[in-house]
């Protein structure tokens, strides 16, 4: 049995949270270990699914650029799930003791901003170093710990994620719409809306179109195949999430303005300088 289905961006990342619960490893984890979630619109969109609670939002690319939120947080960034309980940990001393007290079977889920068809993923970032979770999540492969990346086809690039980098620098622009960004790899394996929909039932998902209109901006168009049973386990979840929107803590989705708190540590930024 064939099923084309078409996902916009926020409903590929209800996708892929669905998908990445289910995978055997976040099991485990759920019920005997820990699970580190560092924020962003599709973990966030995870942690409704694992834990019941929306995170906070910073960054995030919006129709004027790379913006930060409005107002201070009201929701964690960062959050420790263990043993059915969430944990606060959005502080640098809170998220590196998390960190440091990952085990063996213990998983982190992080966001990414780009990835490309070798499997490198970058997240941007718009704070001095990336702040506390830039500094101290690429150093988490050297604890054997392991990393899945939540990220949507929409964040696939043309090129290599090294060239990338190396074009990127929050130091290096001179003028930006929005905050001036700077990418940090990260290592590990990434999850996007087709491999969720494989994950989710035993069917082969392969994508046939992206981008649309009307919203569908980023669309993905994919044709899934399989027994018929696993085919309508696919439509009926696809059914379950048509028409949802982003995840995160709605205070943390405004977007800043001019002379915003955060606006103190951005860079190159047009609309802080006035010029736009």
């Amino acid at each position: 049995m064939k099923l084309q289905l078409s996902l916009t961006v926020s409903e590929a990342k209800r996708v892929i949270a669905k998908g990445i619960k289910q995978l055997p490893e976040i099991q485990r984890a759920l019920r005997e270990g820990r699970i580190l979630l560092k924020g962003g619109t599709t973990v966030s969109a995870f942690a409704e699914e694992a834990a019941g609670v929306k995170l906070g939002i910073c960054g995030r690319v919006t129709p004027k650029g790379t913006k930060g939120g409005k107002y201070d947080l009201d929701a964690p960034h960062c959050i420790l799930i263990e043993g059915g309980m969430v944990k606060d940990v959005d502080d640098a001393q809170l998220f590196e003791e998390a960190a440091m007290s990952l085990k063996k079977g213990d998983i982190l889920i992080t966001g990414a901003n780009a990835f490309d068809i070798e499997g490198n993923a970058a997240m941007m970032a718009g704070s001095p170093l990336g702040n506390f979770p830039g500094k101290i999540i690429p150093a988490l492969c050297s604890e054997g710990v392991r990393i899945i990346i939540a990220a949507g086809l929409e964040k696939l690039i043309p090129g290599k994620i090294d060239e990338a980098v190396e074009a990127a620098g929050r130091k290096n622009v001179d003028i930006s719409l929005g905050m001036a960004v700077g990418l940090i790899p990260i290592k590990g394996s990434i999850i996007d809306e087709r491999k969720a929909l494989e994950i989710l039932a035993g069917v082969k998902a392969t994508v046939i179109g992206m981008g649309g209109i009307m919203g569908a901006e980023g669309a993905t168009t994919m044709i899934v195949e399989g027994p018929q049973n696993e085919v309508e386990k696919i439509f009926n979840i696809i059914k379950s999430i048509k028409g949802s929107g982003v995840s995160g803590s709605p205070r943390s989705l405004v977007e800043c303005e001019r002379g915003s708190p955060g606006c103190r540590e951005d860079m190159a930024c047009a609309y802080r300088a006035g010029l736009t």
